[in-house]
């Protein structure tokens, strides 16, 4: 079957049918309508008065016109001005502690914050090694405030 449709197209011949095309009779071109120029030209030696209407300047437009000054600004948006007004100090970054964020893409976290990982991780420390992993250590090791870790996550005796 293969065979049958590539020599098919194999053995088309593609000039007769382009040759047929442009053998063909093209249509004739329309009528042209008469030009306005004949009429531009009567109406001008009916009415000379127009040509120097035409050619005339009108004083008082050009008066106007030069009166005429524009001074135009663009619009300053909303947004922009909000975002000058509300501009943050960019925060200062931690790098995560541990090899638990290979997996993850964390490349940093912002000083005074903590991801879940690093909380479970010293959560876990801290009751397995109290004498060790205290509050103070905890919060000065991760950036943290004193109180926070005193109030949410470990309660001293």
């Amino acid at each position: 079957m293969g065979a049958a449709v590539t020599r098919g197209i194999r053995n088309f011949n593609l000039e007769n049918p382009a040759e047929w095309e442009i053998s063909k009779m093209k249509p004739s071109p329309t009528l042209g309508y008469p030009s306005t120029n004949s009429l531009l030209q009567e109406q001008i030696s009916l009415y000379p008065e127009i040509k120097v209407e035409i050619a005339r300047k009108d004083e008082k437009m050009l008066s106007f016109l030069k009166d005429v000054y524009v001074d135009s600004k663009d619009p300053v948006s909303s947004v922009q001005v909000k975002a000058a007004e509300t501009r943050q100090e960019p925060e200062e970054f931690r790098l995560p502690k541990g090899h638990h964020f290979d997996i993850i893409n964390i490349k940093s976290i912002p000083k005074g914050k903590i991801s879940i990982i690093e909380a479970l991780t010293f959560l876990n420390n801290h009751k397995l090694y109290q004498e060790t992993w205290t509050a103070e250590k905890i919060a000065q090791g991760y950036h943290l405030e004193q109180k926070d870790v005193n109030k949410k996550a470990i309660q001293s005796k």
